[in-house]
């Protein structure tokens, strides 16, 4: 296990060095980033060490800034950008940028774009910024969530079969498609409350705030519960041995707390392997509680995440429901 460990961060996080900076570009319409590197649209995009990427809204890239997420947000579009997000019509008005003048990193960036630029207009926002534990609280939570999920729901089930309860059931005309979704149900009430009862002291405690619905991250972190129970539950249905169980579970649950983001961000990792991230349910749930909780993301933008959810939730039931063995062989 140690040698899995250490080969697996190694392959985590090999590769090029990381840039220091990071840059949200909005481009014209018409316009990709590559192209406007391509055509020097401005200076700054020459720039070495900067990590440049478009954002998908304006708005959420101006948040991440006022979090120091993001170094400076550059606005190459006519005219700027209004404070509401929205585009001026002004085709000869300069570039427009916006910093946050309380990132140290920010400042550095502004100094780079006006050694480039000094007709670039300068807005500003403020914030606070993500500290760690504000980020890696939510995998925490995550992470006893995920094994409260699998382990208890997977365990639960081969017990049942090697005691015989489940070969005494299947004389009553439950089916098994009824006796999982039981199962799915009365777990899910219980790691919920646990759940509960632990975030909110913890919140209190460190003084996270939740940026955005309390009600949405309930729903979300319900469904990301019930994708791992269900996880559990195909290898419960298959499996009749507590051993083998164990083991199974354990390489459904390794990949998630290495691959899902609990205590590092896979942002700069190799694009394949965050592919391959989003294929674990514990992906989709913490990159969908960190949406609500410190960007204050709306169901606009967690519904994605949801969606995906619950195909896994209804995927992973009807698997276990098709293979379910009663007894032991």
């Amino acid at each position: 296990m140690p040698f899995g460990i250490v080969f697996a961060f190694a392959f985590i996080f090999s590769g090029p060095e990381k840039p220091l900076f990071k840059v949200g570009v909005l481009t014209p319409a018409d316009v990709t980033l590559a192209q406007a590197k391509a055509a020097h649209l401005h200076p700054l995009l020459g720039t070495r060490f900067v990590d440049f990427y478009t954002p998908d809204n304006a708005d959420a890239a101006v948040r991440k800034l006022a979090r120091h997420q993001v170094d400076l947000l550059l606005d190459l579009r006519t005219g700027g950008m209004t404070t509401e997000g929205a585009a001026a019509a002004d085709a000869t008005a300069p570039a427009h940028y916006w910093v946050n003048p309380d990132s140290p990193k920010g400042y550095i960036t502004e100094q780079l774009l006006r050694l480039n630029d000094r007709t670039a207009v300068r807005n500003t926002v403020t914030g606070k910024a993500v500290t760690y534990v504000d980020w890696v609280l939510p995998g925490i939570l995550g992470l006893n969530l995920m094994f409260s999920s699998v382990f208890g729901a997977g365990y639960v089930i081969v017990r049942y079969r090697k005691s015989g309860y489940l070969r005494r059931l299947r004389a009553t005309p439950l089916t098994a498609f009824e006796f999982l979704s039981a199962q799915v149900l009365s777990r899910l009430l219980l790691v919920m409350t646990i759940a509960t009862l632990v975030f909110v002291p913890l919140t209190w405690i460190v003084g996270l705030h939740v940026a955005g619905s309390g009600l949405l991250l309930f729903l979300l972190a319900s469904l990301g519960a019930l994708s791992l129970i269900s996880l559990g539950l195909v290898v419960a249905a298959y499996v009749s041995s507590e051993e083998l169980a164990g083991g199974l579970l354990n390489l459904c649950t390794w990949p998630m707390m290495l691959l899902s983001g609990v205590w590092y961000s896979l942002e700069g990792s190799s694009p394949w392997l965050q592919r391959m991230a989003q294929a674990l349910p514990l992906t989709h749930l913490l990159d969908g509680a960190r949406a609500i909780m410190i960007d204050g993301a709306g169901i606009a933008e967690v519904w994605p995440h949801l969606a995906i959810l619950a195909g896994m939730v209804l995927v992973f039931l009807v698997v276990s429901a098709a293979g379910f063995k009663w007894r032991v062989e």
